[in-house]
């Protein structure tokens, strides 16, 4: 069973992985209107792998016997200035969200909540790969810089992206 400081911090996570979700639906529609549709695509498998954090913490809540409480949300940017901004907005975010995810395991182990701790593992290996990914990306664009031909051949790579759901688990 969760105490109450842990259930707010979980609960108010889980919100913010919803609008990771959001925020990354909203860049995909972005690269799809400029004609860069591989990016399209790398954006809609983020914005599907957020939906699984999301239903992870959703999951993770109901088992502890605490109920869901869903906030309202902003709207996401809609427009940036270039790819390269995108990408460094994504990075941005992605770091926000690991301070996030620290935190909450910090909280995890000073209420000594061991089953929440546990649980935020999984999360704390998983945005290793997430900021990994995005400097990777900008790395590239900064390379390519105003090349079209190179911006092209990266929207092709991002084009292949696809989204593989984690196994299955319990929460």
């Amino acid at each position: 069973m969760l105490n109450k400081k842990m259930y707010a911090a979980l609960n108010k996570h889980m919100n913010i992985e919803l609008y990771s979700a959001y925020l990354y639906l909203s860049m995909s529609s972005h690269a799809n209107s400029i004609g860069l549709k591989g990016t399209a695509n790398w954006f809609m498998v983020q914005y599907q792998e957020e939906m699984v954090h999301f239903m992870k913490f959703y999951n993770y809540i109901n088992s502890q016997g605490a109920s869901i409480g869903l906030s309202a949300m902003s709207a996401p940017p809609g427009q940036y200035k270039s790819l390269l901004d995108m990408f460094e907005q994504t990075l941005k975010h992605e770091q926000f969200i690991t301070r996030c995810i620290n935190d909450l395991t910090d909280l995890a182990l000073k209420e000594k909540d061991h089953a929440s701790h546990i649980f935020l593992q999984w999360f704390v290996t998983e945005q290793i790969e997430e900021e990994e990914n995005d400097r990777d990306l900008i790395g590239k664009l900064r390379l390519i810089g105003d090349n079209g031909h190179g911006l092209l051949m990266l929207d092709g790579e991002m084009a292949a992206r696809i989204f593989v759901p984690p196994p299955a688990t319990a929460a």
